[in-house]
């Protein structure tokens, strides 16, 4: 072993303690990018391998009903190779153990078992068999959330007439990879199922035999789904066509890749925070160290270490540190990355999503940490390298020593002496102090950002299910009904209070962009449903012209006074021009609202309701319940209590696990960073305090003066700390916005006082160590020190 190699162990040893907190901060920055980006390679790749395996679809289609005949026509449409139509309904369903009606959506499959686009892979069971008139698959999501087992069975209202159904198989499909109806942003599995059922029995069921109401198309490599689509909706005009769209506004598709946007962001933006962080601290150390060992680098250069000899010796230092936080890193990646995979099948229901790391996975974390390393060890190498002998060998020249701000101001005497002395050495050392103060800051930040997530999904919570959404229920209608559906609605069981609405299947069009969605028609003087911007005010429905959300609007490239194209997907298809009234900031979904008595009048029809709001006495909520199952016109119904209990379990969940991940790894970083804060400035003035103390300072006098000059430095850092984690909030929320859902920037005082009692309670703890230290200075070496 070389004589510098030696010294190098030396240093590691006597720095031991720094070296880890280091190294735990590097670790952090590698397991958070082994954790998110195998997260995203590993959805990339099961979605990839999916949708290829199972033939997902690549434009579909609704229809009000359309005949067998045109299936030649559709598939001589330029560029699509295969169509595959069905019939899809939705039904009320009674599902054992559930006392809420719950909603199935009917598709048809043939009866013999053969490939089919967005086809079948069953879990348990078996395929359904000819002529067996009560036989589904369920989707496993829905099977899973009830206990229901293969012989189960469900009751149904099929058409006006009841039926039970008996389950011989569980099935996922990769139309239902997130399993989600189209008027919710959240998963309810106990409530949603989808249910497959032989195409022979439920064509008839219905009266669509020789007809269908639902179209798949793949498309050939090369086609233009643009073109594909306007002569699908072309064909299907003439028999209700609801629109044709592709795989980029499929609910399930588009909420998959909005999760696997958001992996790529936080997979590269919060690691290289971290990673950021930990090339400061080894920068610091490192220019520190060098500063304390000069002279040693002055004999070194004396006894013929050349400049290169002696940067690779204090470079090694920089890669030892990072090696050992990347083996850390690596292994707790790897643990976390397979725990965010479990969460993620809860979630998305893949034939298997496995856990994906793949060697250039870690070989570009190590070069990114080793990179990071390499930078921050640069410049103080650099200066290490440059000293000559003679001048290395001399101690550096001693501060400059002048009336400072406070005497200057007059202020000394409202200081003790010792606080004086902590604010006379901050201000003779200010880039320290500065650099000082921005490590710590961003420790800070990084707390605030990690319980901002929690601050958001609260304030989704009360906005949405307090604020705007009152009802406790509601319901769907199959098709629209005559306004007067009202009055039979609150004569049913519990209910206290109702308000219907209408919804218009439209496309909305503003020069080359449109979007396809659903009008909502609602009463002005609504209590059930009103509409409410996110920063709780109300805004009122104005009596003509509509109003967009603003995500909808920003899609669109549309403000208030434009006039937007609307094209209706039902009944007589009017287009008609509309003007945007108002725009409304909401956090979930994109929506467009109108007067429901303009919506009439656009559509000239006589007033038709969609669905009711409902106001229900929990007393005599499974009555109601009860009756809604049975009831034929009812196509669906919603419970307030399950959506949110629907949105904890998404949403709010897998961002709690991120998000604690997030949060222990700051705390790692911020205590990192002041326990690493002191014990530099403990070695840098480790023979100043000793002096004191030999002058007949006591060791509580000297104590105070190094930590009391942390403390002094932890608090100036924190306000400049919740700042940049106000900055960074903003920058996320910016970044992972998607059309199902926006974070609003609120930050609490809660967020901000845990950063503070975070960073505060590093600082103790840090301050314990140092002081053990302290007591044992090194007095008799002081004394032998040559001036």
């Amino acid at each position: 072993m070389t004589s510098l190699n030696r010294k190098l162990l030396r240093d590691l040893r006597h720095l031991n303690s720094q070296v880890i907190a280091v190294m735990l901060v590097v670790a952090c920055g590698m397991a958070t990018y082994i954790t998110m980006r195998s997260a995203y390679e590993s959805l990339v790749v099961s979605q990839a391998d999916y949708y290829r395996e199972y033939r997902f679809a690549e434009v579909f289609a609704q229809v009000k009903r359309a005949p067998e005949t045109l299936v030649p026509r559709l598939v001589a449409i330029p560029g699509v190779s295969r169509v595959e139509t069905r019939v899809v309904f939705e039904v009320a369903l009674d599902v054992p153990g559930l006392e809420e009606p719950a909603t199935g959506r009917l598709v048809s499959i043939p009866e013999n078992n053969r490939p089919l686009l967005n086809d079948l892979f069953l879990r348990r069971g078996r395929y359904i068999e000819p002529r067996q008139r009560d036989e589904v698959i369920v989707s496993e999501a829905f099977a899973d959330a009830n206990g229901l087992k293969i012989g189960d069975r469900l009751g149904a209202v099929l058409n006006g007439r009841w039926q039970r159904l008996r389950i011989v198989g569980v099935a996922i499909s990769p139309e239902y990879v997130y399993e989600i109806r189209g008027i919710e942003v959240f998963p309810d599995n106990r409530r949603f199922g989808v249910l497959w059922m032989s195409r022979e029995v439920l064509g008839p069921v219905f009266d669509f035999k020789g007809g269908f109401n639902d179209l798949a198309l793949a498309l050939s490599p090369g086609a233009n789904e643009a073109e594909v689509i306007s002569r699908v909706d072309t064909l299907l005009e003439n028999h209700g066509g609801l629109g044709a769209f592709g795989r980029d506004e499929h609910l399930s598709h588009r909420f998959l890749s909005d999760e696997i946007k958001q992996d790529r962001v936080t997979g590269i933006f919060i690691p290289s925070i971290f990673l950021g962080i930990a090339a400061f601290l080894i920068h610091i150390i490192l220019s520190r160290i060098i500063i304390l060992q000069r002279p040693q680098i002055a004999v070194l250069k004396a006894f013929g270490y050349g400049r290169w000899a002696i940067g690779w010796h204090y470079l090694q230092f920089a890669l030892v540190i990072v090696a050992g936080g990347a083996l850390l890193g690596v292994a707790a990646g790897i643990w976390l990355g397979t725990r965010l995979a479990d969460l993620y099948a809860r979630f998305f229901h893949f034939p298997q999503l496995r856990f994906e790391l793949t060697p250039f996975m870690i070989g570009t974390a190590l070069l990114i940490s080793g990179g990071s390393a390499c930078l921050g060890a640069w410049t103080a190498v650099r200066k290490a390298t440059a000293l000559p002998p003679a001048e290395a060998m001399r101690p550096e020249p001693p501060a400059r020593f002048q009336t400072g701000w406070l005497e200057r101001l007059g202020l000394q005497r409202f200081f003790h002496p010792s606080f004086r002395m902590i604010l006379r050495h901050l201000a003779r050392k200010k880039m320290k102090a500065l650099m000082s103060i921005f490590g710590i800051a961003w420790a800070v930040a990084i707390l605030v950002v990690g319980f901002y997530s929690f601050d958001a999904i609260d304030y989704i919570m009360r906005v949405q299910f307090e604020e705007i959404q009152r009802e406790d229920a509601t319901v769907l209608f199959h098709d629209p009904r005559p306004a007067r559906v009202r009055h039979e609605v609150n004569r049913l069981p519990g209910v206290l209070y109702s308000e219907t609405f209408r919804v218009v299947p439209v496309r909305l069009r503003y020069g080359h962009r449109s979007k396809r969605l659903g009008i909502f028609g609602l009463y002005p003087d609504g209590r059930l449903r009103s509409l409410m911007d996110s920063r709780f005010q109300p805004v009122p429905l104005p009596s003509a012209g509509l109003v967009l959300n603003t995500k909808l609007a920003e899609i669109l490239g549309v403000a208030t006074g434009d006039v937007l194209q609307v094209e209706v997907l039902e009944g007589r298809r009017p287009i008609r021009s509309l003007v945007v009234s108002t725009l409304v900031d909401e956090l979930i979904g994109l929506a467009a609202y109108m007067d429901i008595r303009a919506l009439h009048r656009l559509l000239e029809e006589e007033p038709a309701v969609s669905g009711a709001y409902l106001s229900v006495d929990p007393l005599q909520a499974n009555r109601l319940y009860a009756r809604l199952k049975q009831t034929p016109a009812v196509g669906g119904v919603g419970v307030r209590e399950a959506m949110l209990e629907s949105f904890s379990k998404t949403i709010a969940e897998n961002m709690a696990i991120s998000t604690t991940m997030l949060i222990a790894f700051a705390c790692i970083i911020a205590f990192g960073l002041v326990y690493n804060g002191a014990r530099i400035a403990l070695s840098e003035r480790g023979n100043e305090l000793a002096s004191l103390r030999v002058l007949g300072f006591t060791r509580r006098e000297v104590t105070f003066l190094l930590l009391g000059e942390q403390a002094l430095l932890t608090l100036l850092a924190i306000p400049l700390g919740w700042l940049l984690g106000w900055g960074v909030s903003a920058l996320m929320v910016r970044a992972i916005e998607s059309e199902l859902y926006r974070l609003p920037l609120v930050i609490s005082g809660r967020t901000y006082g845990l950063a503070f009692i975070i960073v505060a309670a590093s600082a103790f703890v840090s301050g314990l160590f140092v002081r053990r230290r302290i007591r044992n200075l090194d007095l008799v070496a002081v004394l032998k020190t040559r001036e």
